[in-house]
């Protein structure tokens, strides 16, 4: 267990007492600024827009058990920043406290991949191979090495890939290479959030300079508005998360009839978000020769139907990497009834905590969790699903400029966003599920990275 150096009456006794109300977020989602993005994907200034669908509660919970119907301890959740251990935590059965403890993780050493293939081997445009020479990509990932023929092709593919692999320009790259020699086909580009949406059209602008392509994206959390208006003109990419997506289409505004390329991004996060629904009403009309790709981390049995349903004799390409929690050290951090904030706030305190990750399982209790930091003298910024575009942005911003030492977020935070030597994630409610725990705690450790995870749960 983390050990922490012991607390004199002061400390025991906590900050004084402050009130923990909050106010919502001003401008609430439907009142952003934001609308979509729109324009030469390629060279010119646009606005990009994105949006966690507000129609989906953000995951997680609030709970600690065994399975199996063992006991349930809640962590107190539900009450925001001052509390541990309160009372109306939601109780779901999670994984053993057992998988958080490893505290020398072992790190193995992985050989470099050798690609087989160089970008100038692939047949793509000439334009695509000087963009990927611009941005100095030199070498092809495994993904993108194993992938982007077969999508030339004109293969169905399911891709099993971690985030921060190239996933994204293993699919991009055939896809726009398509798009040049037809300027008809229509890609619709599913992802589980905003933000990550926004990332894929940011990496289609780069690889896309004077090629005068278009995309929309497509998002909930944003005025609709703009998006409809882009959507009136031609496009060649959408890019949205399904929820908006599918009111899009209920409005008339997307006709999935029309599309020849459909990508699903990080598959098995939008099954996890309870999208099933959604993807399968918007893949349904789109045609049976339409060349459809799957991307995720995991094949649950959800996704193994959706592939059953929509894909033509799909190619599987598994890129594993190494454990992603070898580089990590992870222990448990055990709280007292009302003392569980006052231990973050020694935690915080450390100098090794220079840029920290704080996840919690509800929207409101991480907003309230944010605000009772920043009392509390430590610089904090939230993310969650009640907050705006321009303010989910403006939190990621600072948080990866330095200005604030601490981003405290739902699982909304646990995917799709990248941000360098992060030193600590700290799961301040426990998440549902072990994956979601390994999504979390990926945030740290990256690349050649160590990195540290620690655990509240109650003594």
């Amino acid at each position: 267990m983390y050990q922490l150096p012991p607390m004199n009456n002061n400390e025991a006794r906590g900050p004084q007492r402050r009130s923990s109300s909050f106010s919502r977020p001003g401008g609430g989602g439907q009142r952003s600024s934001g609308g979509a993005s729109r324009g030469y994907v390629g060279n010119r200034p646009r606005s990009s827009s994105g949006g966690y669908n507000d129609r989906r509660p953000s995951g997680g919970s609030s709970s600690y058990g065994r399975s199996g119907g063992q006991r349930s301890y809640s962590s107190g959740g539900s009450r925001g920043g001052r509390s541990g251990g309160g009372r109306g935590g939601r109780q779901i059965s999670t994984f053993d406290v057992s998988n958080f403890i490893n505290r020398n993780p072992i790190v193995t050493a992985e050989a470099a991949y050798v690609p087989t293939h160089t970008f100038a081997e692939f047949g793509l445009a000439p334009e695509i191979t000087r963009a990927v020479t611009a941005m100095g990509i030199e070498i092809p990932s495994a993904i993108q090495d194993q992938v982007i023929k077969p999508i030339l092709e004109g293969r169905d593919v399911i891709g099993l890939a971690q985030t921060g692999t190239g996933k994204t320009a293993a699919f991009l790259l055939p896809t726009i290479h398509h798009t040049l020699e037809n300027r008809n086909r229509l890609t619709l580009i599913l992802t589980p959030t905003r933000e990550l949406a926004i990332q894929i059209e940011q990496e289609l602008r780069k690889l896309t300079p004077h090629m005068k392509l278009f995309a929309t994206v497509c998002v909930g959390g944003t005025n609709i508005r703009p998006q409809i208006s882009g959507l009136k003109r031609k496009n060649h990419f959408i890019i949205g998360t399904p929820g908006r997506v599918q009111d899009l289409m209920e409005r008339g505004h997307i006709d999935t009839r029309q599309v020849t390329t459909a990508i699903l991004d990080e598959a098995d996060r939008m099954l996890d978000m309870g999208f099933i629904h959604d993807m399968k009403a918007i893949l349904k009309d789109v045609p049976q020769d339409a060349q459809t790709l799957f991307f995720s981390a995991t094949m649950s049995k959800s996704i193994e139907g959706l592939v059953h349903d929509f894909l033509n004799d799909p190619l599987t390409i598994s890129v594993r990497k190494k454990d992603i929690t070898e580089s990590i050290t992870q222990d448990v951090v055990r709280y007292e009834p009302h003392h569980k904030f006052d231990l973050l706030v020694t935690l915080l305190s450390k100098p090794e905590f220079s840029r920290v990750i704080i996840f919690g399982a509800m929207k409101h209790s991480v907003e309230k969790l944010g605000q009772e930091l920043m009392k509390a003298g430590i610089t904090a910024e939230s993310i969650h699903g009640n907050k705006s575009h321009p303010q989910r942005q403006r939190a990621l911003t600072r948080f990866k400029g330095g200005q604030v030492k601490v981003l405290v977020a739902t699982d909304v935070a646990a995917r799709g966003i990248h941000v360098d030597d992060v030193s600590h994630v700290i799961n301040y409610d426990l998440p549902g599920a072990y994956e979601d725990y390994v999504h979390r705690i990926g945030r740290t450790g990256r690349g050649d990275k160590r990195g540290s995870a620690l655990t509240f749960v109650p003594a």
